[in-house]
């Protein structure tokens, strides 16, 4: 008997066999701890506390401040994403040359002419129109104060019509503050942070606008369609004096934009026999695709004083002054003033 024949190892090399894996007893380890929760309800779960979440931002407006914050925080990446196009800009304007220059010179200097010929006009204007109001004894509107800022970025979500702006509360900016352009007006601010603000446009969905026909003073409601280049008038009647070219200003009614602005013109009438309504379609006036600078507008309060029937406290104390009898040039004695009712005695 060889030395090596009880050991399958010695003097010799071992053959994997598939019967020797057969015969060993498989383990099972039992896991300590309890498995946690499926995928899917953990999905679950984090859908629901989001909708809570907006839920709770868009009703109670809890969230505001922190999103404030983080817009805060995040407003170097939109300067940094806004820098390529301002570098730009910069180097255009650096870069142009004397010709050019002078020619907008001469374009301006004879602009600033032909406008300050009008302005004269609109100034002697305003003072009759403020004569007129003080002999009636209205209150009148001064004038607006307004503030330029700069178009940070545009929205690119094809459902909204908003741009963001470079002035935020800092500036004394505010929820719902009138946004006009260079022609008319844009839209209104309807999200403000420190440093930058977001504009509603008047061509979104979600926004109306109170406005009046300039011509005869028509009012109706003119509303966003999604496309930047049209407004609709829903509301006014197949009767309705509306024509094609027409006027649209804001009206003043519900306390947002003061009234007289110019909005939109009228291109578009449909009088259908069947339907109540017109479908009438207006061209907003302002370039909400091309503007890069828009002006925030503050309506001055009145500036006429109050009437108010309280005495003065100051003098409230003081007796009148005894009025001295009048006689009329024709010497006739005035009439007795009637003696005030008595009351019943008590």
């Amino acid at each position: 008997m060889s030395k090596g024949a009880g050991n399958p190892f010695a003097g010799g090399t071992h053959r994997f066999r598939p019967q020797d894996c057969q015969r060993r007893e498989s383990v099972t380890i039992k896991p300590i701890f309890a498995q946690g929760p499926s995928q899917t309800a953990r999905l679950v779960v984090a859908v629901v506390l989001s909708l809570i979440l907006l839920v709770v931002d868009h009703r109670f407006h809890h969230l505001q401040q922190l999103r404030g914050t983080l817009a805060f925080l995040t407003y170097p990446l939109h300067y940094l994403a806004d820098l390529p196009f301002t570098a730009s800009s910069w180097l255009d304007e650096t870069t142009n040359t004397r010709e050019t220059l002078l020619q907008q010179n001469r374009e301006l200097r004879d602009l600033n002419l032909h406008l300050r010929a009008e302005l004269q006009k609109y100034e002697s204007l305003q003072a009759e129109n403020m004569r007129l109001r003080d002999l009636v004894d209205s209150s009148f509107k001064v004038g607006d104060r307004v503030l330029v800022a700069e178009l940070s970025s545009v929205d690119l979500d094809p459902y909204k019509q908003q741009v963001i702006i470079k002035k935020g509360a800092v500036s004394g900016a505010y929820e719902g503050q009138p946004v006009l352009d260079a022609h008319a007006v844009m839209g209104q601010v309807i999200n403000v942070t420190p440093l930058s603000s977001t504009v509603l446009l008047i061509t979104d969905t979600s926004h109306a606008l109170p406005v009046q026909v300039l011509r005869n003073g028509l009012r109706t409601i003119a509303v966003g369609t999604g496309r930047i280049t049209e407004l609709k008038l829903p509301y006014l009647p197949t009767n309705s004096d509306i024509v094609e070219g027409d006027l649209l200003v804001t009206s003043g009614l519900g306390g947002k934009f003061p009234p007289g602005y110019p909005v939109a013109t009228v291109t578009q009438i449909d009088r259908s026999p069947d339907a109540p309504f017109s479908t009438v379609l207006a061209q907003p006036r302002a370039h909400l695709d091309r503007s890069r600078e828009v002006l925030l507008v503050w309506t001055v309060p009145n500036q006429l004083p109050a009437v108010t029937d309280e005495p003065d406290p100051a003098t409230a104390t003081e007796p009148p002054p005894a009025e001295s009898e009048t006689v009329p040039a024709d010497g006739t004695e005035p009439p007795a003033e009637p003696a005030p009712p008595q009351g019943p005695a008590t």
